[in-house]
């Protein structure tokens, strides 16, 4: 397998009176720079010409995609500056999203769409010889992000803008990327992802706003002229945080956000002394340990070293972002009243939680506010959302670790934790140790641990989930004492996702159907594609939407054939499983049962199923093996169906490499089966199963995460639902559960299970897979498979039996996509910023 190829050609010459082609911006912007064609072409031309001092003859079609960025960006950047001074002008109360990771995808498109600049753009590129789809393919992705906590962060990012209420993102500017994968002998490969290996015509650095971040060093006790004690963090090694801005633009509105990203460097560049000395090396040795901080998305943490550099990076970027938020508010005011006022900072997971402390630490140590009006200030700005159920994926630090690198936060944290137990949880329960104990943010052990969730719902005045379920767990599973502590913390806000990226821009068939049934304003109100029902039993409307299905998959098949080296038929059901691999979410399941079908079809080559193509796509965290080892059985399964004549191509499996946005935006709109089987009460929300299922993929899945709500808006008839419900898994956990009394009374299965940890699949690496059926039998099943499959194998039945009823299946398909307003991010936007940051849209005049 092969990731997918880049090819720079240079166009063929092409001329076209632009006098014809005179547009005007398609959403009523107004621009002071024009966005007619023949003003793009003057701006594209001068670009290559200026910017890259490249020729038309000899440029390449990256050089032609930069330029056309450039002008795309000028367009943007002149909405930008209108932005920040109406936001200036007022002095607006803004809200700051702090998180780890976004994962943004091309911009091109996107841009284009949101500016209102898409037809103009490709009419001046089409007169120059060349096309617009063509080039956005030349954009490399952006090495900022992983899996659906990065991708929802910028689908915030996009609605925010689209619904003109001020925000900043804040991040960090990664070097490279989580890793480029590469599937190798069927086993994942990471290499580099060096996302900045070409320019990136988007951001803007701005050197003028770098930022000192302490870490490490010791502290101490001092004395002030009055003879006052006071603790003094000293001996810390101090590195430079250089920001980057990347504009966010807003869909059919003039607003122009942006996300700020930190990169690390060196306070010092080196020491020139040591180099005229010959010292090379030992020169450039703390520029190297500086650049290091920004180096890598999720360094490994299986080790001490990882782990520390993990923290070191949470810290970097949340000082840098407050330092970056106290200079922007001391502008603009006098004093520190207003700072809640003006001021809401949002966690995105814990990763950013450390900011609680450093806000205190601003407050307390360079501001000398007292403990209390700090405090206060504190609670009223933080809002923090929880992503996990699972309670080994809620961060913790070691005491020693945190008292290396940020000293004095730990006695923050410590005095925190103090006043917490000893105020309000004795208040609340008053001599009871136990609460106290399993309350603190300090758990006992050897070594002590932070507890940053305890930490995150302490320090905040809102504590979210992210779907209803998720919240309901949450209540009453993860922090049922908090919630006894703070009832009035805890809320729901659903996740979503931005239909501009995930309709508009990804499907262009559909959405073009779409707005000529229904009109084109439902990229903003998503509500208005209930319009379509009505459309669900008119048989020319099922014709066209399932042509436009149809030219997705065979668009799809193509890339499948050019990754994978495997020719797959378009009419096949092509079902899908394609997010980030990880036990909980049960790619292995999906295994079982194509095992099963294979060995069906081995008995009886004239078993009656519809054929079909089981499409994968995850990436495995480098540390986990026993993830890597389920892609590594996909592919082995897969190498060996898809090239045995004697199920006569009735059902193959890919797998495809690489998986990002770009990769979802060609296999979401073609996906007929969306597989969403995560273990009821591990999946938080998912997101994936709201692109699915708004492009038209019927969901097959469990009661968890977002998928309870899907099956509310679409109605039980337009979903298939099996496997056990969260009540379920805790009666069945409390019984004892036992894989190998469904192992053994199976059949079916137990031949699966068998054929999987045997060397059948990989004969040259013999029991290479061995580790999956361990974990299925001896390892206790901890995910369930076994106990959800039968379900899964009987509903899966009734997914075939239903696909061949082309009347029933292209009415559920349609309904999908009709029913999936809910969903969008701009209802969840609105109800953050009514309910949690107290947040008003201001309006940018054109």
């Amino acid at each position: 397998m092969k990731t997918a190829s880049v090819r720079s050609t240079k166009p063929k010459d092409k001329k076209t009176d632009l006098s014809e082609l005179a547009l005007k911006p398609t959403n009523g912007f107004k621009f002071n720079i024009d966005s007619d064609p023949e003003s793009l072409v003057t701006s594209i031309l001068n670009h290559l010409k200026y910017t890259l001092a490249r020729h038309p003859n000899t440029a390449t079609r990256r050089d032609w995609s930069l330029s056309t960025s450039m002008a795309v960006r000028d367009r943007i950047m002149e909405r930008f500056i209108k932005t920040m001074d109406a936001h200036n002008e007022e002095n607006t109360r803004r809200v700051y999203y702090l998180s780890l990771e976004y994962l943004m995808g091309r911009l091109l498109s996107n841009n284009l769409h949101s500016a209102g600049l898409f037809e103009a753009t490709k009419k001046a590129l089409a007169s120059l010889g060349l096309s617009l789809e063509g080039l956005c393919d030349e954009e490399v992705e952006m090495g900022l992000g992983n899996g659906g906590l990065g991708r929802l962060a910028a689908c915030f990012l996009d609605s925010l803008a689209t619904l003109e209420l001020p925000a900043i993102g804040y991040g960090i500017h990664y070097e490279f990327g989580l890793f480029r994968q590469e599937i190798l002998n069927g086993k994942q490969v990471e290499h580099p992802d060096n996302w900045l290996q070409f320019p990136n015509p988007w951001q803007v650095m701005r050197p003028e706003y770098a930022t000192e971040v302490r870490v490490y060093g010791h502290v101490e006790n001092h004395f002030n002229d009055l003879g006052e004690g006071f603790p003094a963090w000293v001996g810390a090694k101090t590195v430079l945080g250089v920001p980057w801005d990347l504009p966010i633009c807003g869909y059919g509105a003039n607003t122009v956000n942006f996300l700020r990203l930190w990169e690390s460097r060196a306070s010092e560049e080196f020491d020139l002394a040591v180099f005229f000395e010959g010292g090379y090396v030992e020169a450039v040795r703390e520029k190297a340990e500086g650049e290091t901080i920004s180096k890598v998305l999720y360094p490994n943490d299986k080790t001490e070293s990882g782990k520390e550099l993990r923290l070191v990076q949470q810290y970097f970027f949340v000082s840098c972002s407050l330092q970056d938020i106290f200079r922007r508010y001391r502008n603009l005011n006098a004093g520190w009243d207003a700072f809640s006022e003006k001021i809401a900072l949002q966690l995105n997971d814990t990763h950013p939680s450390v900011a609680i402390p450093e806000l205190m630490r601003l407050f307390i140590d360079v501001e000398h506010l007292e403990w209390d009006q700090a405090w206060e200030i504190c609670q009223r700005v933080f809002g923090y959302t929880n992503h996990t159920l699972l309670p080994e994926a809620l961060e913790k630090w070691s005491v020693p670790l945190f008292k290396k690198v940020l000293p004095r936060h730990l006695q923050i944290i410590y005095e925190i934790n103090r006043r917490f137990l000893e105020e309000e949880v004795e208040a609340k329960w008053p001599g009871d140790n136990r609460k106290k104990g399993e309350l603190s943010i300090i758990e006992e052990g050897n070594p002590k641990k932070i507890r940053m969730a305890h930490l995150s719902v302490v320090g905040s005045h809102s504590v979210n989930g992210v779907a209803a379920l998720h919240t309901k767990l949450l209540k009453s599973r993860l922090f049922p004492d908090f919630h006894e502590l703070y009832p009035g913390k805890f809320n729901n806000k659903t996740n979503g996702i931005t239909p501009r990226r995930w309709l508009k821009a990804c499907n262009p068939h559909l959405s073009e159907l779409i707005d000529e049934t229904i009109g084109s304003d439902w990229p903003v109100d998503l509500d208005k594609l209930r319009g379509l029902e009505k459309f669900a039993d008119d048989k020319d409307f099922q014709q066209r939407f399932m042509d436009a299905k149809r030219r997705n998959k065979e668009t799809l098949a193509s890339i499948i054939e050019e990754l994978c080296r495997v020719e797959v038929d378009p009419r096949a059901i092509f079902d899908v499983q394609v997010k980030r691999l990880h036990e909980y979410k049960r790619q292995h399941l999906n295994l079982l049962h194509i095992l099963t079908l294979y060995r069906r079809l081995l008995n009886d080559p004239d078993y009656d199923i519809h054929p079909r193509v089981f499409i994968f796509s995850a990436k495995a965290a480098p540390g986990y093996d026993l993830a890597k080892t389920i892609i590594h059985a996909i592919n082995a399964v897969g190498a060996v169906i898809n090239n045995d004549s004697r199920i006569k191509g009735k059902i193959k499996v890919v797998f495809l490499p690489n998986y990002g946005v770009t990769l979802a935006e060609s296999i979401i709109p073609s996906a007929d089966v969306s597989e969403q089987i995560s273990t009821a009460g591990k999946e938080a929300s998912g997101t994936g199963n709201m692109k699915l299922a708004l492009n038209g993929a019927v969901t097959i899945g469990t009661l968890d995460g977002a998928n309870v709500e899907i099956l509310e808006e679409v109605g039980e008839e337009n979903i298939f639902i099996f496997g056990h419900t969260v009540e379920e898994v805790e009666k069945l956990q409390r019984k004892g559960y036992n894989p190998f009394d469904i192992y053994y009374a199976d059949e079916e299965l137990r031949h699966a299970v068998d054929w999987l940890g045997s060397n059948h699949f990989t004969p040259e690496e013999p029991y290479a897979l061995a580790s999956l059926r361990r974990n299925l039998l001896e390892g206790g099943d901890p995910f369930l498979v076994l106990a959800d499959f039968d379900a899964y194998r009987r509903t899966q039945r009734e997914i075939d039996l239903a696909y061949r009823d082309k009347e029933r299946w292209t009415r559920m398909v349609i309904l999908n996509t009709a029913r999936m307003g809910k969903f969008s991010t701009d209802r969840t936007i609105r109800e953050y910023a009514k309910e949690v940051w107290r947040l008003d849209p201001l309006p940018v005049e054109p």
